[in-house]
C-alpha cells in the first residue's frame, strides 16, 4: 500500500505519515516500489497502528479495500464484482442479509447465481469468469459493504482499483462540479430536459447519471474499456433503475455501436491528443460533414460524430483542449461549423476545474443545424478564467482559490449562459468576460475560437457611455464599502486590560456539553451516493456547484464556512430526518483548516443559514442562550492559541473540537467580547469588499483608457468618469 493508503486507512494527513516514517524507527520498511513512491505491506502497517492505538475500527468499506489489496488480481475481477454490486442491489435487503449467514460454498454458488440472474442484461456478464473459493473473503466484503453503506458506495470502491487496460490518450474521469455545470447547460437551452442523451466516450457514467437525475429516460453509452463500460451500466442500474439504458464496450470512432441513434442531446468528454483514432481508415466516413479531420484533430472527429448521433435541433455538449479552438490543421471544419450556424458557444475553464489540471478546458456548445428553426448568427465567448468573471474575491491558498472559483463558476456561466439563450440578439457586452460575434466576423484566415481573444477585443466596441456608467456605479459602491470600513475601524475603543494580560478559568467544550451549557454536533457521512470517504472529499470540493434537485435540501459545507458563501449543498430529502439541522446562533467551525496566514474560519449561522442542514467535515456548536453567547464563543473558538493547542498536522489540520477551551466569564461579559468578535467579523468582510471592488474599478479603467473608451481626467486634478 502506499503512503497515501496509509493516511486514509489512520484517517491521518499524508504529512503525518511522513513523519511517522522519520521519526519512528519501528515504522515498516518499505517492502516495493521506488524511493519516491514506496509501497508498504498492509499488515505491517496494521500491526503497527493498532500497537499504538492509532488503528480505527474498520468499516465495511475499509474492510472491503483490505480485501481488495490482499488478492492479486483485484484489477482483474473489477468487472465481475460490479456485476455482483447490481445483482445485490437488485435482491433486496433481506436477500443480502440471507446470504451472509451463508458458509463459503453455499455463499459462492448464491452469488454465481443472483448474477446470472439479475444482470445478465450487462454488456459482457456471460463471458465474465466466475471466481472460486479464494473470493470467498471479497465476496462476503462486497456484500456487507453493499448491506450496510449502499451499492454506490462500494461502485466508488471498486473505482479505486488500478486497471491494466491501458485506455486512450488523453481519457480522464469528469468532475462531478464539470459533469452537473454540462447538464444544467444543456437543461436551460431546452424547454424540456432532452429525453434521449448519448455519450459515446461514457467512461464510468458520470454523464449519463447526470441527465437520468435530471428527467432523461433513454440513456446510451460507450466506452473502450470493459470494465468501466460495465461499471456505467451497473451505476446507472442502481441510480436510474428505471430508464432504457444501453451501454455498449468498444471504439466509438471506428466501431459506432449505435449507427442508427439520433439522439435529443449528447454529453461528452473525449479522449484528447489521440493520433491513432482512425484517420486512414475512416477518410471516407459519411460523419464527416463539415470536413475530414487531419490526424493531429481527433478532437474535431469527436464533434462530428456527435453531431451525427443528433436530430436536427439537437444539443451537444463537449470538453475539449484549447488547441481544438486555434489550431491551423482544424481552420476549414471550425469555419464550417461556424458557417452552418452549427458553434453556439464556446467556454473558457479556469485551469484547474478538471484533468488535465494544468489545461484550462474550454466547453463547446453545438447544436444541429434545424431546417425550421431560427439561424444562428451569432456565437456566445465566455471566458470563465478572466480575473472577474466570478463573483467573490479570491482566497490566499491555492485550496480556498480552488473552491471559491467552483463555487463561483455555476452561477458566473449559468447567469450568462440564460441571458443568451433567451435573447441571443441583446446580449450586452462584459469587457473581457463575455461577448458575442456575429458568425461572419469568425471566418477570417483563421477563425480561431478561443473565447479570449474575443472578449478581451470587446473593449474597442463596448458603449463608452455604458462603461462610464458602470464605472460610477462601481466607484459609487467601493466609496459606500469604503465608508463603512471606516466606520468600523473606528479608534480608541479598544483600551488595554492593563500591565498584565487578563487570564480566566477555562472549560473544554466537551465539558461545557455535559454541563448542558451547549450540544455539539458533527455530521455524519453523507448518505447515498456520498458515502465513501473518497467520494464524500471529492463530493466536498465540489459541493458548491450541485444542482438543487427535487429531492434535495440545502446543505452547509465546510467550503461554504470558510468562503463565506450561504448554503451551496444539497442532502437527500429522503435521509433528511437523519440530518441535523442549522439553527440561528449555532457556532459552525471547520473540522479540517488549512494554514492559510489568515485566521482560523469561524461562522455564527444567522436567518439566512437556519434551516439549512449540517455537511461533512463541520462541527456545529450550539450555545444555550441564556447560559453562552455565540459571537463570544466563536471568538474563543477561532482564537489561533486554542486551535493549534488540539490541532494534530502540519499544513492540513485536524480539529478536536471537544478539547478546545472557552473561559469562563459572566454573560454580561460574554456579550461585551461578543459585540467585539462580531465588529472583527465584520471589519474582516468589509475589508475584502473593499479589495475586490478597488481591483474591479481599477481593471474597468484601465480597460476603458486602453481601448478608448475613456478619456484621461485632466492633469493636476483626479475624478470619477
Amino acid at each position: 500500500m502506499t503512503a497515501a493508503e496509509i493516511s486514509r486507512l489512520a484517517g491521518v494527513t499524508r504529512a503525518t505519515v511522513s513523519n511517522w516514517r522519520r521519526r519512528h524507527a519501528d515504522f515498516p520498511a518499505p517492502s516495493g516500489g521506488s524511493d519516491a513512491s514506496p509501497l508498504y505491506d498492509l499488515r505491517a502497517v496494521e500491526s503497527w497502528l493498532a500497537g499504538r492505538g492509532q488503528l480505527p475500527a474498520g468499516s465495511p468499506l475499509d474492510d472491503l479495500r483490505g480485501e481488495l489489496r490482499r488478492r492479486p488480481d483485484g484489477a482483474e475481477s473489477e468487472a465481475y464484482l460490479n456485476l455482483v454490486v447490481l445483482a445485490l442491489e437488485r435482491m433486496g435487503a433481506n436477500a443480502r442479509e440471507e446470504l451472509l449467514a451463508l458458509q463459503t460454498e453455499a455463499l459462492l454458488s448464491a452469488i454465481h447465481a443472483a448474477v446470472r440472474h439479475h444482470a445478465a442484461d450487462v454488456p459482457g456478464a456471460a463471458t465474465c469468469a466466475e471466481p472460486g473459493k479464494e473470493a470467498e473473503p471479497v465476496l462476503r466484503a462486497v456484500v456487507r459493504g453493499v448491506q450496510e453503506s449502499g451499492a454506490v458506495a462500494v461502485l466508488d470502491v471498486l473505482a479505486e482499483l488500478p486497471r491494466d487496460e491501458v485506455g486512450v490518450r488523453g481519457a480522464y474521469a469528469t468532475p462531478g462540479v464539470l459533469v452537473d455545470l454540462m447538464a444544467d447547460l444543456l437543461a436551460e437551452a431546452t424547454d424540456a430536459f432532452p429525453e434521449t442523451v448519448l455519450d459515446p466516450a461514457c467512461g464510468t457514467g458520470s454523464f449519463l447519471v447526470a441527465a437520468a437525475e435530471r428527467g432523461a429516460s433513454v440513456l446510451a453509452g460507450q466506452d473502450t474499456m470493459t470494465v468501466q463500460a460495465v461499471q456505467a451500466v451497473v451505476r446507472l442500474g442502481v441510480l436510474a433503475p428505471t430508464g432504457k439504458v444501453q451501454v455498449r464496450d468498444g471504439d466509438s470512432l471506428r466501431h459506432d455501436a449505435f449507427p442508427e441513434l439520433q439522439a435529443d442531446a449528447v454529453l461528452c468528454n473525449p479522449p484528447y491528443g489521440d493520433r491513432d483514432w482512425g484517420h486512414d481508415e475512416l477518410a471516407y466516413d459519411a460523419r464527416w460533414e463539415y470536413g475530414v479531420p487531419p490526424k493531429g484533430e481527433s478532437e474535431l472527429a469527436w464533434v462530428q460524430h456527435c453531431l451525427s448521433h443528433l436530430k436536427p435541433g439537437g444539443w451537444a455538449l463537449l470538453v475539449l483542449p484549447p488547441g481544438s479552438a486555434e489550431r491551423a490543421s482544424g481552420r476549414r471544419i471550425r469555419a464550417e461549423l461556424v458557417r452552418r450556424g452549427v458553434v453556439q458557444a464556446v467556454i473558457a475553464l479556469p485551469a484547474g476545474m478538471a484533468p488535465p489540471l494544468h489545461v484550462g478546458l474550454h466547453l463547446w456548445v453545438v447544436q444541429k443545424p434545424d431546417q425550421e428553426g431560427p439561424e444562428t448568427r451569432s456565437v456566445l465567448f465566455l471566458d470563465a478564467a478572466a480575473p472577474d468573471a466570478l463573483p467573490e474575491p479570491r482566497p490566499r491558498s491555492p485550496r480556498g482559490r480552488k473552491k471559491t472559483e467552483e463555487s463561483g463558476l455555476r452561477e458566473a456561466v449559468m447567469r450568462r449562459w440564460r441571458t443568451y439563450v433567451g435573447a441571443p440578439g441583446t446580449f450586452e457586452t462584459e469587457p473581457g468576460i463575455a461577448r458575442t460575434v456575429n458568425a461572419i466576423d469568425l471566418l477570417d484566415d483563421a477563425t480561431d475560437l478561443t473565447p479570449a481573444r474575443h472578449t478581451r477585443a470587446a473593449t474597442v466596441t463596448v458603449s463608452p457611455r455604458l462603461l462610464a456608467e458602470h464605472i460610477r456605479q462601481v466607484s459609487a459602491e467601493l466609496a459606500q464599502a469604503t465608508a463603512q470600513l471606516t466606520a468600523l475601524n473606528r479608534e480608541d475603543t479598544w483600551p488595554a486590560a492593563g500591565e498584565q494580560a487578563r487570564t480566566w478559568r477555562t472549560a473544554t467544550v466537551a465539558d461545557l456539553a455535559r454541563g448542558a451549557a451547549l450540544a455539539l454536533h458533527r455530521a455524519g457521512t453523507v448518505p447515498g451516493r456520498f458515502a465513501t470517504r473518497a467520494e464524500r472529499e471529492a463530493w466536498q470540493q465540489a459541493a458548491p456547484d450541485r444542482t438543487v434537485v427535487a429531492d434535495a435540501a440545502p446543505m452547509l459545507t465546510a467550503a461554504d464556512v470558510t468562503a463565506g458563501h450561504p448554503a451551496s449543498g444539497y442532502f437527500p430529502e429522503s435521509q433528511k430526518a437523519a440530518a441535523i439541522e442549522v439553527l440561528a446562533g449555532d457556532v459552525l467551525l471547520p473540522e479540517l483548516l488549512h494554514d492559510t496566514g489568515t485566521g482560523t474560519a469561524v461562522r455564527v449561522a444567522d436567518a439566512t443559514d437556519a434551516g439549512s442542514l449540517l455537511g461533512p467535515n463541520l462541527w456545529l456548536v450550539r450555545p444555550d442562550p441564556d447560559r453562552l453567547d455565540p459571537w463570544f464563543l466563536a471568538g474563543f473558538l477561532s482564537a489561533d492559541e486554542n486551535v493549534y493547542s488540539v490541532a494534530t498536522g502540519s499544513t492540513l489540520r485536524r480539529i478536536d473540537a471537544r478539547r478546545l477551551r472557552v473561559p469562563l466569564l459572566s454573560l454580561a461579559e460574554q456579550q461585551q467580547y461578543g459585540e467585539a468578535f462580531r465588529r472583527l467579523h465584520a471589519l474582516t468582510a468589509a475589508g475584502a469588499r473593499v479589495a475586490h471592488l478597488a481591483n474591479a474599478s481599477t481593471r474597468h479603467l484601465r480597460s476603458g483608457l486602453t481601448g478608448g473608451a475613456l478619456l484621461p481626467p485632466p492633469l493636476g486634478r483626479t475624478s470619477t468618469p
